[in-house]
């Protein structure tokens, strides 16, 4: 009887995707793409990891970048971290590794940003180390695979499931099983509405027999979601528009945008005139309201956005406002928050 392994690789070269990244051993190249791909779907996530190549056909390309065109580069993504994380690795390969992408696990797994799945799937793929990935697509096949109600976000399910997938893994194909096992998941045991009558597991299916397919994998809990107050002001002198850049260790990191005034609940525009912060940008001088404009609810993992842009035209800046003024015509040169290149695609003249 066929094992699992030869079942997955059987059904993959029958229905596996045809990728960019699958198609060369260059870890760089593979590197990339997962890094794209965590959080991303794989037809959005293309179209970036070929605008990458391009650009930046190599990791020393990369590393020579400078953080504001790697962020630009990355606009619309989200989760930016990843983009920071990608530009520091590709500079510790070259400051670390001579510029030559390293082969070994632990070394792989010491760049930032690398996980232990990134590592194994890279090192897999690349050099066929007998690595096992474990993905959402691999825990959710495992997991109805076997019928495991050990919650996948617990220490204790992490390192079941990690060891599980080690088990499963054909060492003598290690890349090519692991790429099956998670298109099958993201194909065929799909989160909702699985294939399970074509499915060619069906009959070793432990959750299939058993009737608790939808119920597997099981999940401790979700994070509660917080909600948010955002007041942008979209403040114009002339041809100088004001852009500052997020500091700190908030969502965004390093990206552009109005400056912001937040509040712990709904505010109108009177309420934030009274505010420090509405003063520093505009002191004594006279402005004039062009609109406020909510914005749709712009949802992240765990946060709710409620962002409302205030556009103000006064004849002259503080020097703070000032110190933060770039031409008008230059916006579309920053790297911004997917929320304010929307608005800005459709409501800036």
């Amino acid at each position: 009887m066929n094992s699992v392994a030869d079942i997955l690789l059987d059904w993959y070269a029958r229905e596996g995707r045809d990728l960019p990244w699958r198609r060369t051993r260059d870890p760089y190249r593979i590197w990339l793409s997962e890094v794209i791909l965590q959080q991303t779907r794989v037809a959005q996530g293309m179209e970036y990891y070929l605008r990458f190549t391009e650009r930046f056909p190599d990791v020393a390309s990369l590393a020579a970048a400078p953080e504001d065109e790697v962020l630009k580069l990355w606009q619309g993504l989200g989760y930016y971290s990843r983009a920071r994380n990608l530009h520091a690795a590709a500079r510790q390969v070259v400051d670390r590794f001579g510029g030559r992408f390293p082969a070994a696990l632990e070394e792989v797994r010491s760049l930032r940003g690398v996980g232990d799945y990134t590592a194994a799937a890279i090192c897999s793929a690349a050099y066929d180390a007998p690595c096992a990935v474990v993905d959402g697509n691999v825990y959710r096949v495992l997991a109805r695979l076997f019928d495991l109600d050990t919650p996948i976000d617990s220490t204790a399910g992490k390192r079941a499931f990690a060891e599980l997938a080690q088990s499963q893994l054909d060492a003598a194909h290690p890349g090519r099983y692991n790429q099956a096992i998670m298109d099958f998941g993201a194909i065929q045991c799909t989160p909702s509405s699985p294939r399970c009558e074509t499915c060619p597991l069906a009959g070793r299916c432990l959750a299939f027999a058993a009737g608790t397919v939808a119920a597997r994998p099981v999940k401790q809990g979700k994070t509660k979601v917080r909600d948010r107050w955002f007041h942008y002001l979209h403040i114009s002198s002339g041809d100088r528009t004001l852009l500052r850049r997020r500091e700190g260790r908030d969502i965004w990191q390093g990206l552009y945008e109005f400056p912001l005034i937040e509040t712990e609940g709904p505010a109108e525009l009177p309420e934030l005139v009274c505010l420090p912060q509405f003063r520093e940008l505009l002191g004594d001088a006279p402005w004039r309201l062009v609109r406020s404009l909510p914005l749709p609810k712009h949802q992240l993992s765990h946060q709710t956005l409620h962002a409302t842009v205030h556009r103000i035209e006064t004849p002259s800046l503080t020097p703070a406002a000032a110190a933060m003024a770039v031409p008008t015509g230059s916006l579309g040169d920053y790297a911004v928050p997917r929320l304010i290149d929307r608005y800005l695609i459709k409501y800036q003249m």
